[in-house]
């Protein structure tokens, strides 16, 4: 028998940014009637969500006090071919198992549909696979993307691999960027987060000019850096990613192609990332306090806000899509790494707020100046360049 429900705000996909909405509305607003609905079993996939501490406001980091993370306050180690650098920098990581754990905690009973897919939208409700249909004063599209004709760039392609080692691996605080490694025709490197004594997480990263995604590849990579390492010991869990990294292109277009008339978007969907970096939690706790301070609004008013909003997240990180020009079209593949071996030589105030994607224009003019990492003549013929389209043609 096909089910019929009412809710003042009904949120599209259960990842970061629609369970962050949804915990955020209901903080502010107790009595909302909130459905969350996500396709698969859990909500937030299987993913890991890093951060640094200085990435947050007040607000954004109390909204996140009821998940349970990993916390680093020892700093963080970058390392390249030319030097290695530990900064002081408190870093985060939150696992997908605990933000469903907290958010099947803090939610109120009934809000979270999973293993329900959405056939059909739009501003007034939305029908599930089952038949069911839940009308909605507010609906709320949070729903990943894979690709992004509309937009160019390049992409981070990833793996990453959970592990439980048979001794203890005596990292004590995080490697961020290992780029020591073989480059293999984009930039690589490996990150490692010390989860336990005995627990450690490799990621495998690549700033690639194609989203291809080679599992057997990069799986005997993460083991061959593990062997070098000392670590060997079982394999908990596997998680991999392609990553559109944002250079240009026609934001106007990539709205409207997504659009529904009265429809809010938020997440990547909504434009709302990094543009080279690709991180999202920072961007993701700041929409979801929009919305939560917007949340009685009609929902065409809240969809019109947060387009308004997207306009100005894209004009306000055009420095960082100049930067993801460069790296992909005047530095040669394998050279890549040496714009992040620079980058890492300058002042942590303004490395912490590159990644949080808030750079004063004297962080700007400082990351420009001195004798670029790439041939002047490639420099200049990136900026004038357009990169190719950000288009899924290869499949994982």
């Amino acid at each position: 028998m096909k089910k019929f429900r009412k809710c003042d705000m009904a949120i599209i996909g259960g990842g970061l940014s629609g369970g962050l909405i949804a915990l955020a509305a209901i903080r502010a607003h107790p009595k909302l009637d909130i459905a969350l609905i996500e396709a698969g079993e859990t909500l937030g996939g299987n993913h890991r969500w890093s951060w640094f501490e200085s990435d947050l406001d007040p607000a954004a980091t109390a909204l996140l006090a009821p998940f349970r993370k990993t916390e680093w306050d020892t700093g963080y180690d970058v390392r390249f071919p030319a030097y290695a650098r530990t900064l002081d920098a408190r870093y985060r990581s939150l696992a997908s198992e605990d933000f469903d754990a907290a958010l099947q905690r803090e939610l109120n009973q009934g809000s979270i549909v999973t293993g329900q897919a959405v056939t059909r939208f739009d501003a007034s409700g939305l029908t599930l696979a089952d038949g069911s249909t839940i009308d909605a004063r507010t609906v709320i599209d949070c729903r990943g993307i894979s690709d992004a004709p509309e937009l160019t760039g390049g992409w981070q392609v990833f793996m990453g691999r959970h592990m439980r080692t048979a001794a203890p691996h005596g990292l004590d605080r995080p490697i961020i960027m290992d780029a020591t490694v073989a480059q293999h025709g984009a930039y690589r490197f490996v990150y490692v987060l010390p989860l336990g004594a005995n627990e450690v997480f490799i990621e495998d990263t690549y700033y690639a000019d194609e989203p291809a995604l080679d599992r057997r590849a990069l799986g005997a990579r993460i083991e061959a850096y593990a062997k070098a390492n000392g670590w060997d010991g079982e394999i908990i869990g596997n998680e991999t990613g392609v990553l559109p990294v944002i250079t240009g292109g026609d934001f106007g277009a990539f709205q409207q192609a997504r659009a529904t008339p009265g429809v809010a978007l938020a997440g990547a969907r909504g434009g709302f990332v990094h543009p080279l970096t690709s991180y999202t939690l920072a961007m993701a706790t700041r929409i979801a306090l929009l919305v939560a301070n917007n949340a009685l609004l009609p929902g065409d008013q809240l969809a019109a806000l947060l387009a308004v909003e997207a306009k100005r997240h894209w004009q306000r990180t055009g420095f960082y899509r100049l930067l993801g020009n460069m790296l992909f079209g005047a530095a040669e593949p394998d050279e890549r790494y040496r714009v992040f071996e620079r980058f890492y030589r300058l002042r942590q105030p303004l490395i912490e707020r590159f990644y949080a994607a808030n750079s004063t224009f004297a962080d700007k003019a400082r990351i420009l100046s001195g004798r670029p990492p790439v041939p002047v003549s490639r420099a200049i013929g990136a900026l004038v360049g357009a990169r190719p389209n950000l288009i899924r043609k290869i499949t994982s």
